[in-house]
């Protein structure tokens, strides 16, 4: 037992504060790097160098590890280096464009072009309707239609002239002409054509079907001549539009030179206008009458030249770097509003707005997984956008229409985009697993570690990091007790001696609690007395159903005892986990073995109550004892194993050294001492492993001794392997130095069952016994008992006669 007990300095880290040189974090640089993440920061330099497709980053980490925050730091530092990207615009499709087109300029430019192109709109809208209503127009427009005025009418009084001289008149009504016969050099009525006679009849008909040709080829030479004045005062407005919008465009044009794309835009432009000079100068109503739609003239626009800036890089300095925090469809990829007019849902170019992916072209973006998964469309969408290396608006509700509409479809734009998620392990390795194009787009894997070694490097990185969080949050700064306390919390997350906790989220909310605690009694500095306060009031919170089954222990009402010996009965430590707290208490086991061949009974798993990590402990017991006392002898032995007054489901291998002190104490009929509760995992070879939060398990049960009653027989047994995971609390501390409680660590069952029962285990001697009343020979004794036992039954049942039945009469 002495050699197996720990003192008082093994049960913990103790930060010393003397090995700081300031008098408060005040004194101290600035925070500037990452704390303890080498393997990380160099995933991210490699991730971010690279260039090739497909080596974009995922960076996976538990939250709070400082996985965000590291990554945004470090790109903002790199995106300050580079050059600001270009601006995008989109412009009206015309003739030949399945749908609006981009322009890509240098940043800064998208705004001046936009700004320039609104002034030229505000000139057309006012210049173009003037020119059509100029004095120099007008008299042009009425001298062509003056002369075809004339040659109309001169053919028409040829015409005239010719029907006289076949006896008709001509008359205009509505539908043309009309041939009126004429006789003694006056019309005649019907009545009057009804009395002539039939050769006068006759005549006339004749003459009127020849002069009906006639009218014809004069109607037709006048249709020719009003095309023909059409054409001509049409040319007429296509040159003075083109005077008009020549020089508008040619100082655009000038300024604007050096971009073949956007020249070749404005030439558009200008073709266009001048295409649509008819309706612009002439708007005619609908020739169909359709309900609700309106029918009269519309005004001149020409919002169609204007330009829809999507990306303005003007205010950028260095290449963009965008966190979308909702990562939806159209957050991420854009959209295409719509207004409703008149019952219709209209939209056009310049209702195209961006997304983030947008922003970020030419930059980084920063996506949370989880997010992305969790939006419909994202994610597969995403991987079409790195694949194609273009960004392609689209409306996903198109597809899910029973009617097919017609809507825009934007030119896609090139991206050139280092695409960075952010997500748990968990994630990271089920998309890897079910995904396959996820190993193709995202190869470079950023693994942000949960712990960071004890050195004096990290020492020094904390202290400064506790400073500059002071500083940014404007709270009290720490004296070097304070920082010292705040490194021993960091190693008691870590539960290791020689490891700090990498989960600065937690580290940041004990910095603002502790600061709260000093503010709170008025001192200008916080020390290891708030920092102390503020991890009792976070455990105190928390801690209501710990006490509870603490006081149903004291009670009596739970059975735990904690002094005295008991044959076949152990404390073992268990772990309640309750989301972000979690503590330890001791549960009672308890083993009775008898004569048979039904092995190892685990009453737990027979009602479905324990986990598969935990059956496979209680397995391995069988193969302990088939190694250990059935080498020259079958195992006939049967044992049920419970854990008293347990009613939820157990998990984990940690008692199944308990398990085994209480069948060896069972088999061998000497008591376990009440006061050593027992954690730990064993192996077929008997050899103690390692568990886990071993602290609150020591804890726990301190707890349940102090209650009952300190009697300085009382302690816990740990495997040795979990020496430097102790971080015990003071109290715990005190206590082993002043003998009134103990921790053991210990590697093997023999060391174990010796400091439980008093007697020596024994070790096999070279006939293959084991010392008289040792441990294992009262185990061995027993087992050959109760296998001799089982023979002779055995044998008893075979030699017994076969009862014949009794026939019936």
């Amino acid at each position: 037992m002495k050699n197996c007990r720990l003192t008082p300095e093994e049960l913990s880290w103790r930060c010393n504060p003397a090995q700081f040189k300031f008098t408060t974090t005040e004194e101290l640089a600035p925070f500037g790097e990452t704390i303890g993440q080498e393997r990380a920061l160099s995933a991210i330099d490699f991730g971010l160098d690279i260039k090739d497709s497909g080596f974009n980053l995922f960076v996976l980490g538990q939250p709070g590890s400082g996985r965000s925050s590291t990554i945004k730091k470090i790109l903002s530092t790199r995106a300050a280096k580079m050059p600001s990207p270009d601006d995008w615009c989109y412009v009206y499709g015309f003739a030949g464009a399945p749908g609006p087109s981009y322009l890509r300029l240098p940043a800064g430019k998208g705004a001046e072009l936009k700004k320039d192109v609104d002034r030229l709109v505000e000139r057309l809208a006012e210049d173009v309707p003037n020119s059509f209503e100029s004095k120099e127009f007008a008299e042009q427009k009425k001298k062509v239609t003056a002369g075809h005025q004339e040659r109309k009418k001169i053919l028409f009084q040829q015409l005239e002239a010719e029907a006289k001289q076949y006896g008709f008149t001509l008359q205009q009504v509505a539908s043309g002409f009309i041939l009126v016969p004429v006789k003694d050099g006056k019309p005649l009525s019907q009545e009057d054509f009804e009395q002539l006679t039939e050769e006068e009849k006759e005549h006339y008909h004749e003459q009127g079907t020849a002069l009906q040709e006639r009218i014809e080829e004069v109607l037709g030479e006048v249709r020719r001549l009003e095309e023909e004045q059409r054409e001509q005062v049409l040319e007429l407005g296509r040159e003075v539009l083109q005077y008009t919008i020549g020089h508008l465009f040619a100082e655009l044009e000038h300024k604007y030179s050096e971009f073949p794309n956007l020249l070749k835009h404005f030439d558009l432009c200008k073709q266009d206008i001048v295409k649509q000079i008819e309706e612009l100068h002439e708007q005619k109503a609908p020739a169909v009458n359709i309900p609700g739609l309106e029918t009269g003239q519309q005004e001149l626009s020409f919002d169609r030249y204007r330009v829809n800036l999507l990306i303005d890089n003007s205010s950028l300095e260095g290449a963009p770097v965008v966190y979308e925090a909702n990562p939806t469809y159209f957050n991420v990829f854009g959209r295409i509003e719509h207004v409703i007019h008149m019952g219709s849902a209209v939209t056009n170019f310049q209702m195209i707005k961006s997304g983030a992916l947008h922003r970020a072209n030419g930059g980084y973006l920063i996506l949370d997984c989880r997010e992305v998964l969790i939006n419909i469309f994202t994610y597969e969408a995403l991987k079409r956008c790195i694949r194609n290396k273009e960004v392609k608006l689209e409306d996903m509700a198109e597809q899910y229409r029973l009617i097919a509409t017609v809507t825009l479809k934007p030119q896609p734009i090139p991206l050139d985009c280092k695409i960075v998620l952010i997500g748990t392990p968990e994630l990271y390795y089920l998309l890897y697993r079910l995904d396959p194009d996820f190993r193709k787009y995202f190869k470079v894997k950023v693994d942000f570690d949960e712990r960071m070694k004890n050195s004096w490097e990290n020492i020094h990185q904390h202290a400064l990091f506790i400073g500059s969080k002071c500083r940014d949050e404007q709270l009290r700064h720490f004296d070097p007790s304070g920082v010292a306390r705040m490194l021993e919390y960091s190693a008691r997350l870590a539960e290791n001696q020689k490891r700090f906790s990498a989960s600065f989220s937690e580290i940041t909310d004990l910095i603002r609690e502790a600061a709260y605690h000093a503010e709170r009694e008025g001192i200008d500095r916080v020390s290891a007395h708030h920092v102390e306060m503020a991890i009792e009031a976070r455990s105190y919170r928390s801690s209501k159903l710990e006490e509870r089954i603490r006081e149903m222990i004291e009670e009596g009402t739970l059975f735990i005892d904690t002094e005295g010996n008991v044959a076949g009965q152990v404390n073992g430590l268990s772990v309640y986990q309750l989301g972000d707290y979690s503590f330890g208490m001791p549960s009672r086991v308890t083993v009775r073995t008898f004569a048979g061949r039904g092995g190892v009974v685990n009453i737990e798993r027979e009602v479905k109550l324990s986990g598969p990590i935990h059956d496979k402990g209680v397995m391995i017991l069988s193969g302990f004892f088939g190694e250990r006392y059935a080498r020259d002898k079958p195992l006939s032995l049967s044992a049920s194993i419970c854990f008293e007054q347990s009613y939820a489901g157990i998990e984990g291998d940690s008692a199944s050294s308990t398990e085994l002190y209480g069948l060896l104490s069972s088999l061998s009929g000497l008591p376990l001492k009440q006061g050593i509760a027992v954690t730990g995992s064993v192996n077929q070879h008997g050899m103690i492993q390692a568990i886990g939060v071993v602290n609150e398990k020591i804890e726990g049960f301190y707890a349940v001794c102090k209650v009952k009653g300190l009697t300085g027989k009382q302690g816990v047994m740990i495997p040795t392997a979990n020496r430097k995971n102790l971080m015990l609390k003071k109290e715990i501390i005190s206590a082993v130095e002043e003998g009134q409680f103990h921790i053991w660590s210990i590697e093997t069952i023999d060391q174990g069952i010796e400091i439980l029962t008093g007697v020596a285990a024994g070790e096999r001697q070279d006939d293959g016994s084991w010392p008289k009343d040792s441990v294992n020979d009262l185990v061995e004794r027993e087992l050959r008992k109760m296998s001799i036992g089982l023979e002779r039954k055995i044998t008893t049942r075979q030699r017994r006669p076969l009862r014949r039945p009794r026939l019936r009469r």
